[in-house]
């Protein structure tokens, strides 16, 4: 079977959308539904049939920053990007790349720019036991996928900080857990999302990280953003990945881990290795 999570990581219409340029770069996606909102800026965006285009007239990244800047805080206060985060996110097509703008995090999605995340596999093996997951439940009050079941530690990696860097600042603020447990962590596989979503679209490459957590370590949440931690059986996660109770990415993150370590068998989710490449589009 199909998981759900495998479905909806490619659950986009190209054809729903025009491909968002700055310079020579494709770098988003916007909703032609979103389109007319974007005419109202006749001075900032040039559209043609196939795509929507900064105007070369903002040839620098402050310039194009300020734009868009002016732009995306009127669609806030018009309700058309929910969730503001006051987080810089850079646009930028692969994460190494020079950013060709800053943007408020939150309209990452409206813009459908590619995003940058890490997500860690809290991992607990006691001898001559099963081995369990720590497994967080997301604030109701989080802009996104409140209330569902996500790993352990979760975030996006804001302009400035490292991959391993946002780690360890995310461990510490989801899980209260110390910088050096958090640095012993082992690299994982990296995955790839395009989805639509009510907001806009989500194209994030995400990080995969396992940590091997002691026996006594239990998770504390120190800002707000987890409901509560539970440590779980492998079935159990297996389970809720089926039903679709885990998030897109939490469950992505958690199969990547499980077909790893062969905790459970690749025909189990079909197409899953697919997520591990770019989409093509």
């Amino acid at each position: 079977m199909t998981l759900p999570a495998i479905i909806a990581a490619r659950r986009f219409d190209a054809s729903a959308h025009l491909p968002f340029h700055i310079a020579d770069e494709r770098v988003g996606w916007i909703r032609r539904a979103d389109a007319s909102a974007l005419k109202s800026w006749p001075d900032v965006f040039e559209f043609t049939e196939a795509a929507i285009h900064l105007a070369a007239s903002f040839n620098t990244l402050e310039s194009r920053s300020a734009a868009l800047g002016s732009v995306i805080g009127m669609l806030a206060a018009d309700g058309r990007i929910p969730g503001w985060r006051n987080e810089t996110y850079a646009i930028r097509n692969t994460f190494d790349a020079e950013p060709l703008a800053f943007i408020e995090r939150a309209a990452s999605r409206f813009f459908g720019t590619m995003t940058y995340a890490v997500h860690l596999n809290g991992i607990v093996e006691e001898q001559g036991r099963a081995p369990n997951l720590w497994i967080a439940r997301r604030s109701e009050t989080k802009a996104t996928d409140p209330g569902m079941l996500d790993n352990v530690v979760a975030g996006g990696i804001g302009w400035g900080m490292g991959i391993e860097e946002t780690l360890v600042k995310e461990c510490w603020e989801e899980a209260g857990m110390p910088a050096e447990l958090a640095a012993s962590a082992t690299r994982g596989r990296i995955f790839y999302v395009l989805q639509s979503l009510p907001e806009g679209t989500q194209a994030e490459q995400i990080h995969v990280f396992d940590l091997a957590l002691p026996v006594d370590f239990a998770p504390r949440n120190q800002d707000g953003e987890v409901g509560e931690h539970r440590l779980a059986r492998i079935d159990e996660v297996a389970r809720w990945i089926e039903e679709g109770s885990m998030t897109v990415d939490a469950s992505l993150a958690t199969l990547d881990l499980l077909l790893r370590r062969r905790w459970i068998d690749e025909d189990a989710c079909a197409g899953v290795q697919a997520v591990f490449s770019p989409p093509l589009l």
